[in-house]
Parts: C-alpha cells; structure tokens; sequence
C-alpha cells in the first residue's frame, strides 16, 4: 500500500485528507511542522509528500514552504513533492514548480483533482521503484559474474549482453566447439576471449584467424600450414594455425568464407585432431578448442551449397547469438565512457545524441565515434556536434483521433485498471487519460 506525507500544521487540513487517502486504499502520514516531516522521511519510507506553504501563524509569504521543499530535495531529489497553497502565495509555488516540484493545488482542493495528481504520481513512484529494483538485481548479477569469471574487462550494463557473457562462462568449461553468431562489430571475438579465459585450457594460446581477411587461396595455408615449395612463393616450411593453437583455443572469424575444401578439411581436424600441412603427406595431431564466428547467414549458405551442412552442425554444439549495439541500449553510454578521452567528459547533448543514433556500425563505430570526437572537441566536453553523427529524419506530424468513452473503458479492463497501461495502449499520456475520463465521468478505478 502506498504512503503519502502530509506536512501542514492545520490538522483540519490533515483529517480530511486521512479521510479521503483511506477511502483509496493509501495510507497516510502527518507531521505538524518543517522539522517534523524531514525526521519522518529519514525514518520511514514514504512515496509522495503534500507539503504546506506556510507553518507560523499569520505568516502568508511562502518562505517556509521554499524552505521546507529545498531540503526535501537536497535529500530526496526524486520524491514527489505536491505543494498545498492560498491564492495569496500561488507564485511562490509556480516557482517552486519550475525549481522541480510535481505539483501544486490551491485551497480548498478539489477532491477528485487531488485524486487524479495523487494516483499519476503513486503509479510514476511504482514504476520508478521497479526499474530501481531491476537495475539493483541487475548489477548484483554483474557483481557476481565479474567474481566468479574473468571477463576480460568486458564493458556492459545491458541484459541482453549479460545473457550472453553468463552462457559463455557456462559453457566456457565444455571441449565442445562454439559458434558465436551476431553483425561485425559487435564484440563477437571478446565473447571468445571470455570464452578461452574461463575454460580447462586457459593457460594455453588464444590464436585468432579472419578468414574473411585473406585470400581464398591462402587460408588452408594459414589453417594448416605448408611445406616449402607447396605453392608459390613458399620458400620455406610454415606452421599453422592449428599448430600454433595446439593446447589452447583457435578462434576463427567469419567462418563463412572458408572455400569448400578448406570446410572438409576442417571438419576432418574437429574430428579426429588430425591435419596436414599443404604440400606434406605426415599427418600431425593437435588438441585445440575451436570457437568459430560469423556475420553471414549459414542456414541460406548451407542451402545454396556454399557451407557444408555437417560442418556447420559440427561448429554449432553451441551457439552464442550476439545482439547488435541498437538492441542493447544499455551498453552505449558505458561503453562510450570507456572509449572517450579522461579528460573530455560526455556533455548531456552528446549523450542523448548517442542514445538516438542506430549505430549500424556496432561497438566498432562507437568507439570510432568517440575517439575521434574526443580528439576534434574544442571545448572541455565533447558536446553533440563534435560526436559528427547524422541528424534524425524530421518527425511527421500526424492527427489522432482522440479515444472515446468506449475505447477508454475498454483499454481499462483490459489493463486491469492499471491507468498507465491504459494510457500507454491508448498512444497518451496519463494525464491526458485522466482529463479525457474526467470529461466522461468515468472514475478512476
């Protein structure tokens, strides 16, 4: 049940509104004074607070009510505040107003105007506490991943990438291979560094291979290694990546441009840890984790008869599915803090900036972005115009019908009663939802 603080010294004042809170299922507080009020809110947990203007009789400047809403916000800058004031003080409190309190209602109040602020403010209060509460769960779970794991000082705050780094640490301990699919620049090689840290063989190398990075022709030469003489320009034996990976983890990047033959053969070491180098007829034997990445679709590849299917079961034991920055939101700002220079802060522009943008380019373009922001910034911030990015398109200004009465009472029993999912399926605000059932004189549920 919700609990609202009533500071006023007229306790006519603080009976009728008992009497009315408790007719809604909310609970009430008072205090007579200032000093009164702030000891409750330090002892007990309150969501709203109606405070008075004026506490000393025959006082009508609103001093202390300014007084009094000062300290509440100095220590408790997002609890509600509604300001309860006489004609003969109402600038004061449209001051106050425009210095950050929610509301102010003059007196004598209208009961059901009071009502309808109240219940806005107690559902904002809820729901401000839930994301409060979910963002503590979430960093507690960060807290404990980051303990147990070597994460590779991985930045993130964004759920979606707090599934993945938790499945990656799970299944880091396994010899089964793993596929991490997701856009380039997403961060896919940090997952597999995550990966090869936490597991049985993290002593071991950690060799990297983009066979999107090399010729065709050369990238069984890279894998596999060859012999002097097995193809031009080989003048000398060379190892490998699998040998050099031998003990440890091979990491191989945009595993869809591997050519058919370097596929079969592939699929032969993960097999058996058997290979040759191109150009020889010994066999070598190696033990490596593999962890394979890729951008491409290889359902489409395999159906088009560019990737072989039982590779692709062979690599896929386990599949990691990295999101592309624009569906892990969370992770933009912190990431952007880490990219930027220590001594060029993000200025609020910027950073609604990089919140807007798509980021197409991923984890890649942000730290782009940044750094190079961070070296042309005039100033002593990096503002939103030093970030370079595109502006939005224009948004089109569109006529809504206004929800009938039907169409309200509808979207309510379907929300339960709930009036911000209400307002939410109807495309308006809480407010607007208040005044339009006001006009219908539908009650607040």
């Amino acid at each position: 049940m919700p609990t609202i603080l009533v500071i006023d010294d007229n306790l006519a004042v603080s009976t009728a509104l008992n009497v009315l809170f408790s007719l809604h299922d909310i609970d009430m507080l008072h205090a007579e004074s200032p000093e009164a009020g702030l000891t409750l809110l330090r002892e007990q947990a309150v969501d709203l607070v109606i405070q008075d203007m004026n506490f000393t009789e025959d006082t009508t400047s609103g001093v202390e009510g300014e007084q009094l809403f000062t300290a509440i916000r100095a220590q408790w800058p997002d609890l509600p505040v509604i300001l309860l004031t006489a004609w003969t003080h109402l600038e004061a409190a449209v001051n106050l107003v425009k210095a950050g309190a929610t509301d102010y209602l003059a007196k004598p109040w209208d009961d059901r105007k009071l009502l309808a602020t109240v219940n806005t403010l107690l559902e904002l209060a809820e729901t401000r506490n839930e994301l409060d509460r979910r963002r503590s769960r979430e960093r507690r779970s960060r807290a404990q991943l980051s303990s147990k794991y070597d994460l590779r000082s991985l930045v993130f705050e964004d759920p979606a990438s707090e599934r993945v780094v938790a499945l990656a640490c799970q299944v880091a301990r396994s010899d089964l291979p793993v596929l991490i699919t997701g856009p380039n620049g997403a961060g896919k090689e940090k997952i597999a560094e995550i990966i090869q840290a936490n597991s049985s063989v993290k002593s071991g190398a950690f060799v990297t291979l983009n066979c999107g990075a090399l010729p065709s022709e050369l990238i069984e030469a890279e894998l596999f290694g060859a012999d002097a003489g097995a193809y031009t320009g080989a003048n000398k034996a060379r190892e490998g990546k699998f040998e050099a990976a031998d003990g440890g983890t091979l990491f191989l990047d945009e595993i869809g441009n591997l050519p058919l033959t370097g596929q079969m053969k592939l699929l032969r070491v993960l097999e058996t840890g058997r290979f040759e180098r191109l150009g020889s007829n010994r066999e070598r034997q190696v033990t490596v984790r593999v962890i394979s990445a890729t951008n491409a679709d290889l359902s489409t590849m395999i159906r088009e008869g560019s990737f072989r299917e039982d590779l692709y079961y062979r690599l896929n034991a386990i599949e990691l599915a990295l999101p592309p920055l624009a569906e892990r939101p969370g992770d933009i700002l912190p990431l952007a803090e880490r990219f930027r220079p220590a001594d060029k802060p993000l200025a609020e522009s910027a950073r609604a900036a990089l919140l807007r943008h798509a980021w197409p380019g991923n984890v890649r373009e942000l730290r782009n972005v940044i750094q190079r922001a961070g070296l042309l910034a005039m100033g002593d911030r990096i503002e939103a115009a030093d970030l370079n990015l595109p502006r939005p398109a224009p948004v089109r200004n569109t006529v809504v019908a206004e929800p009938e009465r039907a169409d309200i009472e509808t979207a309510l029993a379907r929300a339960g009663g709930i009036i911000a999912q209400a307002a939410a399926d109807l495309g308006m605000s809480r407010q607007a939802l208040y005044r339009r059932m006001e006009r219908f004189g539908i009650k607040t549920p």
